[in-house]
């Protein structure tokens, strides 16, 4: 409430210029984030005001969020996005829906299940719904803090951190299992066309949801620790897993499961970055890697385009 009151009565007017410079397109995210920041002093300051604030779903910049390409062009839609709601087991579940918009040549679609870093869902996630959505996919990010009062609910990131570490995976699969249903249910979606993809603290339970899901058609593991190998035995799907080099504690993970899931005879491809940290595709983070984010990025669609359909 301090940093929505702040915003409000102190820096109104520099926050809605900077607004209006994003939304207009002469500033990209980046520069908007940065500037963000400078306002508040800090990134977690920056974070909590957008997710408090409700800036983080309503302030878009119309040529990061809708198509990429001339919208005439097969494979470049213009995008739509809203919170939504569907029902998990004793709770109502949150998420951030991103699909493209409907034409004469377009849907159903197939659909990607998003789910965040150990920061709960945020504007970065979204920007990624909102991009995977203008390649022609439906998009669910899920809050996983649902439970917990959502992910603008905290005080900080660090504590929504925490929240993220203490949750149970049992938790965490059942959740996705009743937003897989919403998905894969969804109007514009192709039903059992759906994959799941993660970053980080989700990228972990992306691979641990492919084992929990037979009907998942791909899954995208951004710098996440597999599951220990009688899960990965479970899996049905192909797997893409994405590394950074320098981020040991994870890709040290990479040449033994490379031979779990060869000797199991699932389907797993690893790419390593030379050179790339951890969380090395978050643009709003210190450790950001353009040249490694980039070619993930396009071998993330060849992957989903070619088992998803």
């Amino acid at each position: 409430m301090f940093l929505r009151n702040k915003a409000n009565l102190e820096d109104l007017g520099p926050l809605q210029t900077l607004a209006a410079e994003y939304r207009s397109g002469k500033i990209g995210r980046r520069t908007f984030l940065e500037r963000l920041i400078a306002v508040f002093g800090s990134y977690p300051l920056a974070h909590h005001f957008l997710e408090t604030s409700g800036w983080a779903e309503s302030v878009v910049s119309p040529l990061e969020s809708q198509a990429r390409n001339d919208p005439a062009e097969a494979g470049s839609f213009r995008v739509e996005s809203t919170a939504v709601t569907f029902p998990g087991e004793g709770a109502t579940l949150h998420g951030y829906l991103s699909r493209p918009q409907q034409r004469e040549d377009g849907g159903p679609f197939p659909g990607v299940l998003l789910i965040h870093e150990n920061r709960g869902l945020n504007n970065h996630i979204r920007d990624v719904a909102r991009r995977l959505a203008a390649e022609g996919f439906v998009v669910l990010a899920v809050d996983e803090l649902s439970r917990q009062g959502g992910t603008g609910s905290f005080s900080s990131p660090d504590d929504a951190g925490a929240a993220c570490r203490a949750l149970k995976d049992g938790q965490v699969v059942q959740d996705l299992d009743a937003a897989y249903q919403y998905l894969n249910s969804h109007a514009l979606a192709r039903a059992d066309h759906v994959g799941v993809m993660g970053f980080c603290w989700g990228g972990q339970r992306a691979f641990l949801y492919a084992a929990a899901n037979p009907g998942l058609k791909a899954t995208v593991v951004f710098y996440g620790s597999p599951p220990p190998e009688d899960k990965l035995a479970e899996i049905e799907s192909p797997v893409l897993g994405i590394y950074g080099e320098n981020d040991a504690r994870v890709t040290s993970t990479v040449a033994a499961t490379e031979a779990a899931m060869r000797n199991l005879g699932k389907s797993y491809e690893a790419k390593v970055y030379p050179g790339a940290e951890h969380a090395f595709f978050n643009e709003t983070g210190p450790r950001y890697n353009e040249a490694a984010a980039r070619d993930a990025w396009t071998r993330t669609l060849t992957f989903l385009r070619t088992h998803l359909g």
